[in-house]
């Protein structure tokens, strides 16, 4: 397939990379010139000065960019210079709201808008091994899933318009609870006097057991934070799913407050840190006994 592919970072760099290896064309874009001669220079692509030069007569139109604002951006200057009847594939976090606004926008000038975000992290886009969460036209995505196949272990069509982005919401919900309760637990194991290597051997394999544990225990533990997905953009996806649930009417005490801690973090100069950084609030002296 002839791909557009627009935002070459962390994430967008190797999905796109293995796109070239599963021997699609693709023509890559990025806001920051420099990344996207690295990444073509890296996976051997081609690089294109524009969006629209990156977007011309692509059969597929593949976003990884920041946040609405850039979505919107981006759509409108690429839309118009695909080919006749493509598909544009958002795998960035955004509000569903804007994704059923591009959805819209695509329909009218006979094109089809994909909402796909992806869970998995830097790793998951290095190996080639994301979930995407896909709403939109389910014709559309059998089209193009032989693309999304090239970086992903699991593809899930989760409904219309939005549904992939709201999907991502429960994600990122589910994410935040499990983060906070293991820097709480990290730090329970060191006021306790544990080994912590000792005690996630004990609790690994039985119903504590998780992705963040088996991925983030040991590094908590020793307080490295300088990885991973960052404070910044956790953030941001829990603003959209705070958002979300104030017109949903959903209660979600627990992910607000874990925002907060997150806005704590941000304080301390772990803005970039890895998400995994709620222990790092917490590593302070246990306080005197007596």
């Amino acid at each position: 397939m002839k791909i557009g592919f627009v935002g070459l970072g962390v994430m967008g760099a190797p999905m796109a990379g293995h796109l070239l290896r599963a021997g699609h064309e693709v023509v890559g874009f990025n806001r920051s010139p420099e990344k996207a001669v690295r990444w073509a220079k890296n996976a051997g692509g081609r690089v294109a000065a524009s969006v629209g030069e990156a977007a011309a007569s692509a059969d597929l139109l593949i976003l990884c960019v920041g946040n609405d604002d850039d979505v919107r951006a981006t759509v409108t200057a690429g839309l118009e210079a695909t080919a006749a009847g493509a598909t544009v594939i958002d795998h960035t976090t955004t509000s569903a709201v804007v994704a059923r606004e591009m959805a819209e926008l695509a329909a009218t000038g006979g094109r089809r808008f994909l909402d796909a975000p992806v869970s998995g992290g830097q790793a998951g886009a290095e190996a080639g091994k994301l979930s995407v969460m896909v709403g939109g036209d389910a014709a559309a995505l059998e089209r193009a899933r032989p693309a999304l196949e090239a970086y992903s272990k699991s593809i899930r069509h989760m409904g219309p318009a939005g549904a992939g982005q709201l999907t991502k919401m429960v994600n990122q919900i589910c994410i935040a609870g499990v983060v906070q309760g293991l820097a709480e637990a990290v730090q329970f194991t060191e006021r306790a006097g544990l080994d912590p290597e000792a005690v996630l051997g004990a609790i690994s394999q039985g119903a504590a057991q998780s992705w963040q544990m088996d991925n983030r225990w040991a590094t908590m533990s020793r307080g490295e934070f300088d990885f991973g997905f960052a404070v910044d953009w956790m953030r941001k996806d829990l603003g959209l799913v705070l958002d979300e649930a104030r017109r949903n009417g959903g209660t979600l005490a627990l992910t607000a407050l874990v925002d907060q801690f997150y806005a704590e973090v941000q304080a301390m100069g772990g803005s970039r840190w890895d998400t995994s950084s709620l222990a790092a609030r917490l590593k302070t002296p246990p306080a005197p006994r007596g």
